[in-house]
């Protein structure tokens, strides 16, 4: 399966040198691990940010169960759910930096977010050590059938009559930066309708009481393929293998409508590169795994690996860009 055209860029002049903008690596603590042959010595915890059953959870226990394998060591998923991904991204930045405390990131608590709170508890930038980016997948905008939105023309003639209504999981969710994306470049009134979550979110949208829906394609790929919703685009540059038939936003007749929204591991910073790279190599073995990359696949998830650099300058790249959507949309946290 091929990586995106736009991260294969990024990343190659990353990997074959460090990028001088990445987070600082502090010197490890006395009470660092040993590095050798050694390490690890105990079951590593891999925290994932949000409830069971979500798609970070989905795709975080076959990688935890392949890297167990892998490493010698049973890898334990730990579900720290609350306020869109940022308590259990916390509390890895607070853990000690041995490489035995893995955060399952997305780009929601590492670059969406935090622009609308500058009181977060960790710095993305620089709370933790990126080691790589585990898969990427696109979103998926879905109507009602029924609801006489079913295709890219009749919404935008629709919206020229009234003000859609489109869900999100939460104020600065990439579902609410998805549709303040599509209000700037197609020109149109939306009313952000925010939920608790993003399975609150879909249900509305599919007993009708809001028009649309950004959602992470892994989510919704059984509601489609079960005629449940209906998919008008997916935000990316070409189409999903997963749903072939659904355009892309460039076909649709808005190339700039591009949203990205990746998985990937993290360390706290100061971290010890030996363990960095250690973890790297493993989690880049287990992505290759047949079984694995099969069980992405079923989702819509496209595995992905970069270097730790090159990790984190998508990271900061993404930061950047979400902070100018949410300054140009005037989008603040409630």
């Amino acid at each position: 399966m091929k990586r995106r055209t736009l991260l294969a860029t990024l990343a190659a002049p990353a990997l074959a040198r460090a990028q001088p903008g990445g987070p600082p690596q502090p010197p490890a603590s006395a009470g660092a691990p040993a590095t050798g042959p050694g390490w690890p010595d105990r079951p590593l915890k891999l925290v994932v940010p949000f409830p069971p059953g979500g798609v970070a959870d989905v795709l975080a226990r076959p990688l935890a169960q392949a890297l167990a394998g892998g490493l010698g060591q049973p890898v334990v998923v730990e579900n720290r759910g609350g306020a869109a991904g940022t308590i259990g991204a916390a509390a890895v930045a607070r853990a000690a930096p041995d490489g035995l405390t893995l955060l399952f990131g997305t780009a929601n608590e590492l670059a969406m977010t935090p622009p609308l709170h500058p009181d977060l508890p960790y710095d993305p930038r620089t709370g933790f050590a990126p080691i790589t980016p585990v898969a990427s997948f696109p979103n998926v905008l879905v109507v009602r059938p029924g609801s006489g939105l079913e295709t890219m023309p009749a919404l935008l003639a629709e919206a020229k009559r009234r003000s859609l209504s489109y869900a999100s999981s939460g104020i600065g969710s990439t579902n609410h930066l998805s549709g303040a994306l599509l209000a700037e470049q197609a020109g149109m009134a939306l009313t952000h309708v925010p939920y608790s979550g993003g399975g609150p979110a879909l249900n509305d949208v599919i007993a009708g009481h809001v028009d649309l829906f950004f959602a992470t394609l892994p989510s919704v790929t059984g509601h489609v393929r079960g005629g449940q919703l209906k998919a008008l685009l997916v935000t990316a540059e070409r189409r999903s293998p997963a749903l072939l038939e659904v355009p892309s936003a460039a076909e649709a007749g808005l190339p700039e409508l591009l949203v990205s929204t990746w998985n990937g591991v993290l360390a706290p910073a100061g971290t010890p590169r030996p363990v960095v790279l250690r973890l790297h190599g493993a989690i880049r073995s287990a992505l290759e795994e047949p079984a694995l990359r099969e069980r992405y696949a079923l989702v819509g998830a496209e595995p992905l690996t970069l270097a730790p650099e090159a990790f984190a300058t998508l990271l900061a790249r993404d930061l950047e860009r979400w902070t100018a959507v949410i300054r140009r949309a005037g989008i603040r946290r409630e």
